[in-house]
């Protein structure tokens, strides 16, 4: 049997120092979703899964210190695909070849629904999360970054959602507790990957 070598996955893997997990991480959490989801035509539709945004994404969020990082699909073969490549690279030989890609890759749950994931951290926080929706629109009750930078600061734990595809359905958006503002550049064009969209929202909420 083939024994993989053991990373200090609660270190930080550039300084070697130990992370506390209690002063240093935001209770926060992070899903990326599937469904609910539109298409350029703006029908509800369940998107699929893609490679690229859970190395992404994962490496994003262990780099922030997001607690877990959930991959919200209904499908069964694409929860089945997830897993695959997870385990590839936290008990194949990826792990062996890039044990930092391991430590970030382990962060990700993969589940049915948001409302799963809010069980699971309901589970573990011993309360309900508040949820925060991202979108590339701008709602009339939006929160500035900076100000829920400052809400991240309590002990309430949040779930950020993110939205592949065209971005989250306006039925669960309203529903959420929270819409951050969108991100904005210096032309009209705005039609960010999530991937992007992820690490630049983790590093306005969370970044030194």
């Amino acid at each position: 049997m083939t024994r993989w070598p053991v990373y200090p996955c609660a270190r930080n893997w550039k300084t070697g120092k130990r992370a506390n997990r209690e002063t240093d991480m935001p209770n926060l959490y992070v899903a990326l979703t599937h469904y609910p989801v539109v298409n350029k035509s703006g029908d509800i539709i369940t998107s699929a899964v893609t490679n690229l945004d859970l190395h992404d994404i994962s490496r994003a969020a262990k780099t922030y210190g997001v607690k877990s990082f959930y991959v919200v699909t209904p499908l069964k073969d694409q929860q089945v695909l997830a897993q695959r490549i997870i385990a590839h690279w936290t008990d194949g030989t990826g792990a062996t070849y890039n044990p930092a890609r391991r430590c970030a890759l382990e962060t990700i749950k993969v589940i049915d629904s948001i409302a799963d994931a809010v069980d699971d951290i309901k589970a573990i926080e011993n309360q309900d999360p508040k949820t925060v929706v991202t979108s590339a629109k701008k709602y009339p009750s939006r929160v500035s970054f900076a100000k829920f930078r400052t809400v991240l600061k309590t002990d309430m734990p949040h779930l950020l959602v993110l939205g592949t595809a065209w971005g989250l359905a306006e039925g669960f958006i309203s529903e959420a507790d929270h819409v951050l503002e969108p991100i904005m550049g210096s032309t009209d064009y705005n039609h960010l990957s999530v991937r992007t969209a992820a690490g630049i929202i983790l590093d306005r909420l969370l970044g030194v």
